[in-house]
């Protein structure tokens, strides 16, 4: 019996050390050598300040900014500690009353927008946290953005196609933008609008 037991404790050691310690350890050196922007966040920065991540979705509000999808993630949304939809179905009165009212501030905001709001505006990702729209989805805001900064629509449509990225590996998903990259890329080249805050 008690050598069962000191049989049973070791390869518990054992298993602990191998599973819990050296796999990791290596684990994590192998992918900080191979990949090390990716482990570490895959964090976006200017001028030596960290504005997140380019894989969390983030809250802009100036209509001198793309927006992304709406989050249901925590309870202001944006929240990645608390990544998640909302799970209201289809038939939930709360899911139709929100997306109305976005429907109707997007509709507000984006007067000079071509043809009705793409569903992704309105609709939130499982996570509540997708960094990306469509193409379509960003074009259709180009019109606000332009106005609001002063600028020509087809210098803002320039910089969408610019940060429009491919299907990963020419076949897998769809082609999408990255909204804080792409507001970046608004702020280089137009300057960052006084008095916001993104």
């Amino acid at each position: 019996m008690n050598r069962n037991i000191i049989t049973a404790v070791r390869m518990a050691l054992v298993t602990l050390v191998l599973t819990g310690v050296l796999y990791p350890l290596v684990v994590t050196g192998l992918v900080q050598a191979v990949f090390p922007r990716k482990a570490n966040g895959s964090l976006v920065e200017s001028r030596g300040r960290v504005l997140g991540s380019e894989l969390i979705g983030q809250r802009f509000a100036s209509p001198a900014y793309f927006q992304g999808r709406p989050s249901a993630a925590g309870a202001g949304g944006y929240d990645a500690t608390a990544s998640g939809g909302s799970n209201l179905g289809p038939i939930s009165r709360r899911l139709r009353e929100r997306m109305a009212a976005d429907l109707a501030r997007l509709l507000a905001q984006n007067p000079g927008a071509p043809g009705p709001v793409p569903v992704e505006l309105v609709t939130a990702s499982g996570s509540g946290l997708d960094p990306h729209v469509s193409p379509a989805a960003a074009r259709w805001q180009a019109p606000r953005v332009a106005a609001a900064r002063g600028a020509a629509e087809a210098a803002v449509e320039t910089l969408i196609v610019a940060a429009t990225e491919p299907r990963t590996l020419g076949f897998l998903g769809e082609a999408r933008v990255n909204v804080l990259r792409l507001n970046l890329a608004l702020d280089r080249r137009f300057g960052r609008p006084r008095g916001t805050g993104g």
